[in-house]
């Protein structure tokens, strides 16, 4: 299977994020990521997530959701990364960016949000109910979405590990919440950060199948 990859210059209002498009041939979807806490597109936890999803046939893109600036102020404060509000304004730029570029304009969109940047993806899914098929939370804070979950339309997955008590009782609740379809599925043994042996490779695992199944669905409408 043939996939391109690039490095993109993605206009989000007046600003310039850079991303990683990787574009497998025949591609059945497109996820866009977006990244925790302090995180970037370098994020190897992702990058080791996106590759399983390019494996089974689906684009994506990992792409900054701040500003080099902005990184290193964060970096500092740690104030950005909870700023819900900006990053899915952001995460929703880049939503409709995709729409407009020639090679992802006709794949459907799912989202895959991380940490805090699950809340993020919550919020972006629930201003785009027509265009996002799919959200996949790895660790994540639906609590920091609001009552913005409670307007999510695409099926959900909400993984999380055994040994993060906080964010699963917080997961909890919000599938409770969720109108939508909404799946919480523990990792054995796993902490935040999914670094135990064999742990992220169940998280990419169930993430690869839920968007295959949600993006190839949708792409077949």
């Amino acid at each position: 299977m043939t996939t391109w990859m690039t490095e993109e210059r993605i206009g989000v209002g007046r600003l310039s994020l850079t991303g990683d498009l990787t574009l497998p041939e025949h591609a059945i979807g497109m996820v866009l990521f977006a990244h925790g806490s302090g995180s970037s597109r370098h994020s190897p936890r992702n990058r080791a997530v996106a590759a399983e999803l390019n494996r089974r046939g689906l684009a994506t893109l990992l792409a900054d959701l701040l500003t080099p600036e902005e990184e290193v102020r964060d970096a500092r404060t740690g104030e950005l990364r909870f700023d819900i509000g900006l990053l899915s304004d952001r995460l929703i730029g880049m939503i409709d960016w995709l729409l407009i570029q020639p090679q992802t304009a006709a794949l459907p969109i799912g989202l895959f949000g991380a940490s805090t940047g699950g809340g993020a993806a919550l919020v972006a899914a629930a201003e785009r109910p027509e265009v996002v098929h799919a959200v996949v939370s790895r660790g994540g804070r639906p609590d920091l979405a609001g009552p913005a979950v409670l307007e999510v339309r695409a099926p959900t997955l909400l993984i999380v590990g055994e040994r993060d008590p906080q964010v699963l009782e917080l997961n909890e609740a919000a599938r409770s919440t969720m109108r939508i379809r909404a799946e919480l599925r523990i990792v054995p043994g796993a902490t935040h950060l999914f670094e135990e042996p064999g742990a992220l490779d169940t998280v990419a695992g169930q993430a690869g199948e839920w968007f295959t199944s949600h993006l190839s669905a949708a792409m077949a409408r």
